[in-house]
């Protein structure tokens, strides 16, 4: 077995090789024309990704904001295809732990809005969303729902979760862009018994179907 594994990774560091030499050859044959080419390519890319981050900033990408009311949110949907959404009641101290990380990570990724809405406040949008467990966190890609983060129990079912752990799981949903491990969290720590989460009514129900807003 360790001599066929050995022979897997021999191989492979050949074809590795192969590949590398590859490309130095491709490059090496590379006259003006086709570098003038490519830097222009560059150029424009650069140019297009300088452009996209102009208009989510114009869009209120960048910070973490509270919405008012639903006639807000579905106006920030039209706009901004992938929302991070924290559903929040002023009672609940766990929330406060979700805004904490929640305003880091929008800084970080400004590919997404990240927001907030008072579910006492938008009872509508709350139920049409199935928000039954404060914290909650509706993840929207593609202006529709994917998935949501109920309370702490995917963030190791403690308060003292990583930044990094909440930006993995939002990730799970394509909301944000990771260049990280998706198959493995980036810190486990020691669980610790779950504590019942706090409701508005009844439990929680996990039907995650999407969710279409232009409606």
């Amino acid at each position: 077995m360790e001599q066929l594994i050995q022979n897997q990774m021999i191989s492979a560091a050949v074809q590795l090789e192969k590949h590398l030499d590859s490309e130095l050859d491709r490059l090496e044959n590379l006259n003006t024309d086709d570098l003038d080419k490519l830097r222009e390519q560059r150029i424009q890319q650069l140019k297009k990704q300088a452009q996209q981050k102009q208009e989510w900033k114009n869009n209120g990408h960048g910070e973490y904001s509270e919405l008012a009311d639903e006639k807000e949110f579905f106006a920030i949907s039209k706009k901004s295809p992938n929302i991070v959404c924290h559903f929040y009641r002023d009672s609940t101290p766990r929330c406060r732990i979700v805004d904490m990380h929640l305003k880091i990570l929008a800084t970080k990724h400004l590919e997404a809005k990240f927001c907030k809405v008072n579910a006492e406040r938008c009872p509508f949008l709350t139920e049409r969303l199935r928000i039954k467990v404060i914290p909650s966190i509706a993840l929207i890609k593609d202006s529709k729902t994917k998935d949501y983060i109920v309370g702490f129990t995917d963030l190791g079912n403690c308060d003292d979760f990583s930044t990094e752990m909440l930006e993995w799981r939002i990730a799970q949903s394509g909301a944000i862009e990771y260049n990280g491990d998706l198959l493995t969290p980036p810190d486990v720590k020691k669980q610790k018994k779950p504590t019942q989460l706090k409701t508005i009514r009844g439990g929680y129900d996990s039907d995650d179907s999407d969710i279409d807003f232009d409606d």
